[in-house]
C-alpha cells in the first residue's frame, strides 16, 4: 500500500478537496483507496457524511491513531491511503509527514503560499522525504504569468507536479454533493485535470519504487574481489 500525505501549512489551499477528488479518481481507475482525516475541522469526514456510495471510505481518526490505522489498511490488501492534515504546523502533520511514502503540498500561486511552504520543505528535505507541489486554484485560461513565475518559483523549491489545477467551480459544487470531481462533472475540465494528477503520481510512484528496489539489490550484492 502507498501511503500519500497532503500537507500545507497555509489553510485555503483546497487541500481536503483535492484528496477525496483524487481518492475518487483512484477508486475509478480500480485501485482500492481511502482517505484518512486528522484534520479536527474534519472536511473530508462531512464529505464522506454526504455521500452515498462506500467507498473511497473516510476514516476519521486523531493523529496519534494514524499509524496503527495506515497498519490496518495495508493488512486489507489497500492500495492507496490519502492522508488529509491540518492546515498548520502540527504534531498531526508531523505524523503524516513521517508515514508517507510521497507528500503533495497544494499551494495557490501566490507569494504568501509559497513563502508558507518553507518551513514544511525544511522538515521534508530533512527527512529525505519524496515530495512535490502541486499548484491549485490557478487563474483559468491557460499558464498566466502569475502562474509562470509560481511554476518557476517552486521549481527551486523542490519537485513539482506537472499538471495543474484551475480555479474551477466543479470543485466546490462537488464538495458539496458529496462527490469527486470526476463523478460531478465527468466530461469537465476540473475531472480532466484530476485524471492528470492521478496519472502523474502513479508514474511517480512506480518510478520511485524502482529506483528503491534497485538501490535494495545494490546493497544486497556482495562485492566480488577483483583478482
Amino acid at each position: 500500500m502507498k501511503i500519500i500525505s497532503f500537507v500545507t501549512q497555509k489553510g485555503g489551499t483546497g487541500k481536503s478537496s483535492l484528496a477525496v477528488s483524487l481518492a475518487v479518481a483512484a477508486v475509478q481507475n480500480g485501485l482500492k483507496a481511502a482517505v484518512l482525516d486528522i484534520d479536527p475541522q474534519g472536511t473530508a469526514d462531512e464529505w464522506y457524511k454526504r455521500r452515498t456510495a462506500e467507498a473511497p471510505a473516510v476514516h476519521s481518526i486523531a493523529w496519534a491513531n494514524l499509524s496503527s490505522r495506515l497498519y490496518r489498511l495495508g493488512q486489507q490488501d489497500y492500495d492507496l491511503a490519502i492522508v488529509d492534515t491540518p492546515g498548520s504546523e502540527s504534531h498531526a502533520a508531523s505524523e503524516a509527514m513521517k508515514e508517507a511514502h510521497f507528500c503533495l503540498l497544494p499551494v495557490r500561486p501566490s507569494v504568501a503560499d509559497i513563502e508558507a511552504s518553507k518551513p514544511t520543505v525544511r522538515y521534508l528535505n530533512e527527512h529525505a522525504k519524496p515530495f512535490s507541489f502541486v499548484l491549485n486554484q490557478c487563474p483559468t485560461g491557460g499558464r498566466t504569468s502569475r502562474t509562470s513565475n509560481a511554476r518557476m518559483a517552486l521549481q527551486l523549491l523542490g519537485g513539482l507536479c506537472d499538471p495543474t489545477l484551475a480555479h474551477r467551480s466543479d470543485h466546490v459544487d462537488a464538495l458539496a454533493a458529496g462527490l469527486g470531481v470526476t463523478e460531478f462533472n465527468p466530461y469537465g475540465k476540473a475531472a480532466d485535470e484530476i485524471r492528470a494528477v492521478l496519472h502523474w503520481l502513479t508514474a511517480r510512484l512506480r518510478k520511485l519504487e524502482a529506483t528503491e528496489t534497485a538501490e535494495d539489490e545494490s546493497r544486497a550484492t556482495p562485492l566480488r574481489a577483483v583478482s
